[in-house]
């Protein structure tokens, strides 16, 4: 199966030039790729390299590796097992280390990382029990002080630590004010952690342990050399604040700026904000399209307060663009240029305006009524992240279809489950309280959930969708349900995705035969539902192309982003101006989805509802917009444009 990135448009010219020059600005080396899978290849392929050169060197000792548990080095483990089945790596005489593990827990729970790393990579190798070091959960309270003394004993010095980092810069179990002399030791989990790991406990943060062991800074600092890892929009602000500010103990891995043998990997995404992506004009030399004179523009007005078309030359040279003046100048004409451009891009007609001229707007004209076809990979993300452009499609007339591409049946609380239960015998609909009761407490922690209940879950899902498109006159007709079988694991981590996925969406896309189809395009997680779902509408639309679907080349694919992050203004092709009614009417569709207000499983540290972070999003677009020297809107949803 292809994994799919976002074309680049324009940016840093990286041939040819130095490293010294390319890493400027960094304390910590990045490695900037363009999705996940790809960084994490890379970083399988150094730990071989670096295995290999140790037994290269005749050192008469074991290679010690040090290894952390979770989502970002699981794609990592996965191309390891793949390199020592084809013979191209062993690990017989490596000594690992697990960098920490959750106390008290047993390490056949499935939940433990003793359990996890096993099962992701240690049982798949020739890696020898013996030479495996995780923490032990199980070791007495009066003895674990001493236990994690040994433990750090042996722990130190390792060959080559590799781990990925929490949202906050976390690495381990070392948290916001860990301290950098820190050693392995038990540590108590902060409240926010315990939220986050609930995910590993049915989503219950009364399971969740309240202490773990971890391995502490100067332990982890003690390595000969170390890699880091990040993935995805939620670790963007960290990313930076690591790599380019100072050593911030309320960041731990900023501590690893005093190392001198350490490497940074991440995706396009996490890097987003990093200087030489986001504003690569301070390091060197730049390939200047339109759309990245348009971003080097916007950036310029953030920087200095100023609309685009009251900027000066003097803005343009005291912020290091004296190339783009070189290239396209004088200041005044960008200015006009990039005002013009950027105006182009919005349209109160996401359709198309009928009997216009449409040669500057970023939707043809014609066919109207046009045939659209959103994909929302949740039963929720189609109003969440571009409800007021799916209310005006609708409302100006054009056939619109949106598909929900997995149940999301995982995203609905049990007490949900038992107050539809409860409704169902008031109304005097039949009384299954204490079945589905019954089923609840069968549940095992890590163990999938009973499909039973699972497809209760899935059944209020899907009546909230219903309930949220009705609300503003979308036909019963036109919604579809497809239930992808990846997402059918019963629990967090799903199945692989294949062709029978594919081939769902391929069977809906020749039945609506779309002029226009939306989908999620926030590919930053590697795990991802979001991801998994676009790749897989993406290849359904390559594979119908190459078996003589020849009118598809003329469907436009857009791309929206979900309800935390927005795209930024240089890369944008399509900005839908939502009025304050349709806000209004959007906020009201996402209110339909009850099982999701407040007491979501997984929503994250963010502690708003999914209608108040959708709505900031989209107010601050129409405020940015607003300060760029553009019309004043309520708000602004935008989108990019897939060149097919």
């Amino acid at each position: 199966m292809k994994h799919f990135t976002l074309p680049r448009e324009g940016g840093l010219i990286e041939e040819d030039l130095p490293k010294g020059i390319l890493h400027s600005r960094e304390r910590i080396q990045t490695e900037i790729y363009a999705d996940a899978t790809n960084a994490s290849q890379d970083v399988a392929r150094a730990i071989v390299a670096a295995l290999n050169a140790h037994r290269a060197s005749g050192e008469d000792r074991p290679f010690k590796l040090g290894l952390s548990t979770g989502r970002t080095p699981s794609t990592v483990y996965k191309f390891l097992v793949e390199m020592f089945k084809r013979g191209e790596v062993s690990f017989a005489g490596v000594q690992v280390f697990s960098i920490d593990e959750y106390y008290p827990v047993m390490g056949i729970e499935a939940q433990s990382r003793n359990y996890r790393l096993h099962t992701d990579f240690l049982d798949q190798v020739d890696v020898l029990e013996s030479d495996v070091f995780i923490p032990d959960g199980t070791v007495p309270q009066n003895k674990v002080s001493e236990y994690c003394a040994e433990f750090d004993r042996r722990a130190r010095g390792l060959d080559l630590l590799v781990m990925g980092m929490g949202q906050h810069g976390q690495v381990g179990f070392n948290e916001m004010g860990a301290s950098f002399q820190s050693r392995t030791r038990t540590v108590m989990l902060s409240y926010q952690s315990r939220k986050r790991q609930a995910k590993n406990f049915n989503g219950k943060i009364d399971d969740t342990p309240k202490t773990a062991i971890t391995m502490g800074i100067s332990t982890m600092m003690s390595a000969r050399r170390i890699i880091l890892m990040a993935w995805g929009e939620t670790k963007t602000e960290t990313v930076r604040q690591i790599v380019e500010r100072p050593v911030d103990p309320t960041f731990p891995a900023s501590f690893f700026q005093r190392h001198d043998n350490v490497t940074l990997y991440v995706d396009e995404t996490s890097g987003a904000l990093l200087s030489r992506v986001e504003a690569p004009w301070l390091v060197g030399p730049c390939e200047w399209t339109t759309k990245f004179k348009r971003k080097a523009v916007v950036w310029l007005c953030q920087q200095v307060g100023k609309p685009i078309l009251k900027l000066t030359q003097q803005d343009y040279l005291e912020n290091s663009l004296g190339e783009l003046l070189d290239k396209f100048g004088p200041y005044d004409k960008i200015n006009i240029d990039v005002f013009n451009d950027l105006q182009h891009t919005i349209t109160g007609w996401p359709g198309g305006k009928p009997n216009a001229d449409d040669s500057t707007r970023p939707v043809a004209s014609e066919p109207f009524p046009k045939t659209v076809l959103i994909f929302s990979p949740h039963p929720d993300d189609d109003v969440i992240s571009m409800g007021g452009t799916f209310i005006r499609l609708v409302h100006q007339g054009h056939n619109v279809h949106v598909a929900y591409q997995t149940s999301g049946d995982l995203a609905v609380h049990d007490d949900v489950v038992l107050q539809h239960m409860d409704a169902a015998r008031q109304l005097g609909l039949g009384d299954r309280v204490r079945e589905v009761y019954d089923l609840i407490r069968s549940k095992v922690p890590g163990a999938p959930e009973p499909k039973e209940l699972l497809a209760l879950k899935a059944a209020i899902r899907r009546s909230e969708a219903r309930g949220a498109v009705h609300s503003f006159g979308l036909r019963s007709r036109c919604i579809h349900f497809l239930n992808l079988p990846f997402y059918e694991s019963g629990g967090v981590t799903k199945l692989p995705r294949t062709q029978a996925d594919v081939d769902i969406i391929k069977a809906l896309i020749c039945e609506v035969h779309p002029d226009q189809i939306y989908m999620a395009g926030d590919l930053a997680d590697p795990h991802g539902t979001h991801r998994v779902c676009t790749e897989a509408a993406l290849e359904a639309i390559e594979q119908l192309k190459e078996e003589g679907q020849a009118w598809l080349a003329d469907t436009t694919i857009w791309l929206y982003r979900g309800a935390w992050m927005e795209w930024e203004l240089g890369s944008v092709d399509m900005a839908v101006p939502i009025s304050p009614s349709e806000v209004i009417e959007k906020r009201h569709a996402i209110f339909r989805h009850l099982s999701q207000k407040d007491i979501v499983p997984f929503p994250g540290e963010d502690p708003r509802e999914f209608w108040q972070r959708a709505e900031e999003r989209t107010q601050n677009t129409a405020k940015l917009y607003d300060s760029l020297g553009m019309a004043e809107y309520q708000a602004i949803e935008v989108f990019l444009k897939l060149r097919q």
